[in-house]
């Protein structure tokens, strides 16, 4: 009985020190990851380009992966690599890709292991919180990448409130 009351004294007075050094930030859940990359595969297939998809959690760890029957070998990396530059660094790719032309002391960005600093990934977010990224590959041109993404988001809105 004492061992029990000094268990659940102990408990009381370390949850909160335990709570106070953690964080908890929202991500996003691989079941809404599938019907981004599903939805962003299916709007560049009504436009007539087979890309893949890939959609990350807030840390850029990969959770949904498609690629369109016929989308080059190479799409599922390039898609992969948007996801995880959008996710470390916020913000779309496509913007990181215009700070790199327009700033030299910003090429370094392309450098860093696992970024492809091309059009095509964006951030997704649940109010300002970014919860996931998502990246496009195999249209020609990143442009049309990004606005597939951008399809996909949309479509997929209501459940990001």
């Amino acid at each position: 009985m004492k061992a029990t009351l000094i268990s659940a004294a102990f408990a009381l007075f370390a949850a909160p020190a335990f709570a106070a050094d953690t964080v908890a930030p929202p991500s996003l859940n691989t079941a809404l990851a599938v019907n981004l990359a599903q939805d962003a595969v299916a709007a560049c297939a009504a436009d007539g380009y087979n890309v893949a998809a890939a959609v990350t959690d807030r840390a850029g760890i990969l959770l949904a992966l498609v690629r369109a029957d016929n989308a080059g070998a190479h799409t599922a990396n390039a898609a992969t690599a948007k996801a995880y530059t959008s996710a470390s660094s916020r913000m779309p790719t496509s913007a990181m890709a215009d700070t790199v032309q327009k700033n030299p002391a910003a090429a370094g960005l392309a450098d860093i292991p696992g970024f492809l600093v091309l059009a095509g990934g964006v951030p997704v977010k649940a109010g300002n919180a970014a919860v996931g990224a998502i990246g496009v590959g195999g249209a020609p041109g990143g442009h049309l990448d990004e606005a597939c993404a951008l399809k996909a988001l949309d479509k997929q809105a209501a459940r990001l409130k």
